[in-house]
């Protein structure tokens, strides 16, 4: 049966309009964000989250604030990162909890605390750590300036080196009050520090686990 020719000139318009219906769905298929869940008992004074493919943790996502227990934080991700998401939080205590290799594109909320895994229906099973892997096995961390003077040189060296290698600032300083991301490979997790103070002064940190911490303040 032949359409009207009404109909058939209708047609382009509808099948547009379709499309644009259904573009909002497959953009939340591929969404990254996340709501982080506080359900520990205690505060989390520290939210980091960054792509499973980069090396380390980026800043805190709470700055100077934190997120009380029974609350919730939106984890805002561009979608160029990817779904696959290493999340890190820090509860009041001290103590962190990490996530690792999390497909967040497939999930609305993460809880921490209580023993609760992602709510994420059809989401397959968590990767296991790579054999041989230390649990939390990311040795980078944030170099953390909380001196009275900016800091002229750092060094970070396993601690199985006999030297401490290049200064990883270079021509610059780190301001009093900022962080060096410290970007250091898979699997060493035991690194000697030093700094250098604009007087000259040195200080070192001897030995660090770097994998159990996110930060190394100095001094």
């Amino acid at each position: 049966m032949m359409l009207p020719r009404r109909l058939i000139a209708l047609l382009p318009l509808v099948l547009a309009l379709l499309v644009a219906g259904l573009a909002p769905a497959r953009a939340q298929q591929g969404d990254p964000s996340f709501n982080l869940v506080n359900r520990s008992g205690q505060a989390i004074n520290e939210i980091y989250v960054s792509a499973t493919r980069e090396p380390n943790w980026g800043r805190d996502l709470l700055g100077q604030s934190t997120l009380a227990n029974g609350r919730s934080f939106p984890v805002r991700i561009a979608p160029a990162a990817g779904c696959r998401q290493d999340v890190r939080v820090v509860y009041a205590d001290g103590r962190p909890e990490e996530r690792r290799n999390q497909d967040t594109c497939a999930i609305t909320e993460m809880v921490f605390g209580g023993n609760a895994a992602p709510r994420a229906p059809n989401a397959g099973p968590v990767p296991a750590p790579a054999p041989g892997a230390t649990p939390g096995g990311n040795p980078s961390f944030n170099l953390v300036n909380r001196g009275r003077a900016a800091i002229r040189e750092i060094y970070v060296s396993s601690a199985r080196d006999n030297d401490w290698g290049q200064d990883r600032l270079g021509q610059n300083t780190l301001p009093i009050g900022q962080h060096l991301p410290v970007q250091l490979p898979q699997g060493d997790c035991v690194n000697d520090i030093r700094i250098v103070w604009m007087d000259g002064r040195p200080e070192e940190r001897r030995a660090v686990d770097t994998c159990q911490l996110v930060n190394v303040v100095f001094p």
